[in-house]
């Protein structure tokens, strides 16, 4: 009877989806960072530095230098969810522009597309974002619009990587899919979709124990096809076929062993993935930025 509620509970309380947790992000953050040139890292590190949240990011990187705090920027889109600073479009008043110069909307339909039985798009702008956001960063006049828009990017190229962001409109990428998971004793009930948002595992991987991780993942998977958006969203719809497990449990599919090591083994081709790519967009995106700009 326990289980039964528990899993009652995990059904009608279903999250609304995040993406890959903090690890997830700082690892993709961390590979792209091995991709750039010494001047497209100044570059970089010198835009995050005019964000009126660097200071977060900075205190979160403990001395880890510029990639750690590259990395913390790349986790901050789902940092502001419950930042008061930020509001959700239509759902309340606005609040203040960000340091008095930057966009305070959450943007929570950035995260995700959902696509119908047939490919089509139907809800969401998670690949719409990511081709306007690279534009951006080739044709932005402003400097704010660069410092606005590089976090941003970050976050939004490993989320188009996770299979369940381009997500069948069915149910909700996964959110309304439960699973047991006989793997977490802190969440033994959870969505299909939380599931793999946190396999890269703790969402708290930071420091030495990241970049021995982000070496790891570097070392045992090869540069992938560059590609394009179009591309990385196909890719992740072909994957939802393998993402949803088929065994059953004593209430709900279950993961079982082979269905863990598959899906774990996938996400971490998929961070890599992410991470070679978002690397190789920044240094072609900025080329001509840094050749002019950057001392």
């Amino acid at each position: 009877m326990q289980r039964f509620l528990i899993a009652l509970c995990c059904l009608l309380c279903s999250l609304p989806a995040a993406a890959w947790n903090g690890a997830g992000h700082r690892l993709v953050a961390v590979i792209a960072w091995q991709q750039l040139s010494a001047p497209t890292r100044a570059f970089v590190s010198a835009a995050l530095a005019d964000h009126p949240d660097h200071s977060r990011w900075v205190e979160r990187a403990g001395g880890h230098g510029a990639a750690a705090i590259f990395a913390e920027a790349a986790t901050w889109a789902d940092s502001i969810r419950n930042d008061p600073r930020y509001y959700d479009a239509g759902r309340g008043e606005p609040t203040p522009p960000i340091g008095g110069r930057f966009d305070s909307r959450r943007q929570r339909h950035w995260h995700y597309v959902d696509l119908d039985a047939t490919g089509r798009p139907v809800k969401g702008e998670l690949d719409r974002q990511v081709e306007r956001l690279s534009r951006l960063l080739g044709t932005a006049d402003a400097p704010d619009e660069i410092t606005y828009a590089l976090p941003w990017l970050a976050h939004l190229v490993a989320d188009l990587h996770q299979p369940l962001h381009v997500g069948r409109s069915d149910d909700d990428g996964g959110t309304r899919f439960t699973v047991e998971n006989p793997f977490s004793k802190r969440l033994p009930f959870l969505s299909l979709h939380a599931y793999w948002d946190e396999l890269p595992g703790p969402s708290s991987l930071r420091g030495r124990r990241l970049q021995r991780e982000a070496a790891r993942l570097l070392s045992e998977h090869r540069p992938p096809a560059q590609g394009d958006v179009d591309l990385w969203r196909e890719e992740s719809r072909h994957l939802h076929a393998s993402a949803y497990p088929h065994q059953a449990g004593s209430l709900l599919p279950i993961v079982d062993e082979a269905f863990q090591r598959q899906a774990r083994a996938t996400a971490e081709r998929r961070l890599s993935e992410a991470g070679y790519r978002l690397g190789r967009l920044l240094e072609a995106r900025l080329r001509h930025r840094v050749s002019r700009e950057t001392p």
